[in-house]
């Protein structure tokens, strides 16, 4: 027998705590399931060969204003992918973030264009693009050096199209 139907059945006053409590762990399980699906993969080919990320994907306006702030820790070979399709002027910054990052920005045809390496946790200060891009990529600050990434290094993701 379920916990569910247990609770739905007998409906005392202790129960009835537990259902509210379990229907929010339903909904918080729901909503992970949720976020782990707009997780896929990215390749950056840089002189050095290959490398593959698994990133989270920022798309919706509240998705790319919270980014990876109040977030502890991110794997190496994890990053969060902001879309800001069409191509623009993009501004960055690190409030509420407790992590330092590298920033990626890289333009609509998959072509890095600069990389802001060892970002300051918390900090407001502005970081820009420095031209147009369509998406900034972040992944633990070390991630650049570590792999040999440079501007002019192509990112292959559906987000950028060959040209």
């Amino acid at each position: 027998m379920s916990f569910a139907f247990v609770v739905a059945r007998t409906g005392d006053r202790l129960t009835r705590p537990l259902a509210a409590l379990f229907a929010v762990l339903v909904f918080l399980c729901a909503a992970s399931v949720a976020r782990a699906a707009s997780v896929q993969p990215l390749e950056i080919v840089t002189k050095s060969g290959v490398h593959v990320f698994s990133v989270e994907m920022a798309t919706t306006e509240e998705e790319k204003q919270t980014g990876l702030m109040w977030r502890k820790e991110l794997p190496d070979g994890k990053g969060m992918l902001f879309d800001f399709s069409p191509e623009q002027q993009i501004s960055m910054w690190m409030k509420n973030t407790y992590i330092p990052l590298d920033m990626i920005f890289i333009r609509a045809d998959g072509r890095i264009l600069r990389i802001a390496e060892n970002t300051e946790p918390l900090s407001t200060k502005i970081i820009s693009s420095g031209g147009l891009a369509r998406g900034v990529l972040e992944v633990i600050a070390g991630t650049a050096q570590k792999y040999g990434i440079q501007p002019g290094d192509r990112v292959a993701h559906p987000l950028f199209s060959k040209r």
